[in-house]
């Protein structure tokens, strides 16, 4: 296989994994507020309490991968999204501090403060995830020296900015189901009415980015003319999306969950889909586009770190199966939870 392909789709398989596993606890910050109980709000964080960090060796292993692979794409990327990259990063670190805080002491003030903060964070996080990639789907404004030339207010267009909502709920359904799979009670009707609720929201955005998307960037499908079976993936992530309500109403949300999951493994797709080849697309001139050929490092090194990624990505899979086993069921409070 092309080296310069083979990396581009472990980045899309690394993607993938994180939007898919760090989605839904950023989903249950994004809900965390809805309930009022410090117990429930105590059941909710430790739901996801053992595994958000691991979920997030996603997200550095992607970072680590596209800096050694494309590094002329990890320089750009950072050089126009500075600041919100610094945002994100922020948001990040108080999601765990938040966390690790909110219960070291029961003044209600102080829980509150660090309820507040990671929803807060929770959204926030996934809002900028969303503006990136909308960003990224209309173009950057990069020169012939592959140096981002516009502004931060550029950044936020009205595309990104829909791209950015539609994110969030995506994320706040992906974990209303995951939290509906995780506790029980009369915690667990209420949330069945979350899953209703973030599922309709994320179905009305569904359809409106669909239609921003092919008619300001009908480059989007050009791919399709030539590798027509990628219709496919649209035809099953519309069977996803509508299997994810007939779940929940006859009561498997097991499946919802699937499902919920196998929509963002095709929005994904879809999205580096649309962008391939190219990584950045520049709306100043498609001669200065950033491709997975021009922007990629040497062959040797693409060579080398496909030995890496050929015995590093078990052990990375392996650990995501064992601590999610070992998880697995409802979610109990005892002297360790959060």
């Amino acid at each position: 296989m092309d080296l310069n392909f083979f990396w581009f789709i472990i980045l899309g398989v690394l993607l993938t994994g994180y939007a898919i596993l760090d989605g839904f606890d950023l989903g249950v910050g994004i809900m965390h507020l809805f309930v009022k109980e410090d117990t429930e709000r105590r059941l909710l964080m430790n739901s996801i309490g053992p595994l958000w960090d691991g979920n997030e060796v996603w997200l550095v292993t992607f970072g680590g991968a596209l800096f050694a692979a494309f590094p002329h794409v990890y320089a750009t990327a950072f050089s126009g999204f500075y600041l919100p990259f610094m945002l994100l990063l922020f948001a990040l670190i108080f999601r765990a501090v938040s966390m690790e805080f909110r219960s070291k002491q029961e003044m209600r003030w102080w829980r509150q403060t660090w309820d507040v903060s990671f929803t807060v964070a929770s959204t926030l996080a996934a809002f900028l995830f969303g503006v990136a990639v909308g960003n990224v789907m209309i173009g950057l404004p990069i020169g012939a020296d592959m140096e981002f030339q516009g502004t931060i207010l550029g950044l936020l267009g009205p595309f990104p900015l829909l791209v950015g909502v539609f994110a969030v709920a995506t994320f706040a359904m992906h974990g209303s189901i995951y939290l509906y799979l995780k506790t029980e009670g009369d915690l667990q009707q209420r949330i069945q009415w979350w899953m209703w609720t973030t599922f309709g929201i994320f179905l009305v955005l569904y359809i409106f980015v669909t239609m921003a998307t092919l008619v300001l960037l009908p480059s989007a499908v050009a791919n399709f003319r030539d590798i027509p079976w990628a219709w496919v993936v649209v035809v099953l992530n519309v069977l996803a999306i509508a299997n994810i309500p007939r779940a929940i109403y006859l009561g498997k949300p097991g499946y919802a969950f699937i499902s919920s999951a196998a929509t963002i493994a095709a929005l994904t797709f879809l999205f580096g889909f649309a962008l391939f080849p190219n990584m950045i697309v520049s709306s100043l001139d498609p001669a200065w586009n950033l491709t997975i050929y021009n922007a990629a490092s040497s062959q040797k090194t693409l060579g080398i770190m496909r030995w890496f990624a050929i015995i590093g990505m078990p052990f990375v899979l392996t650990y995501t199966i064992a601590i999610y086993w070992i998880f697995r069921g409802k979610t109990k409070m005892d002297k360790f939870s959060y």
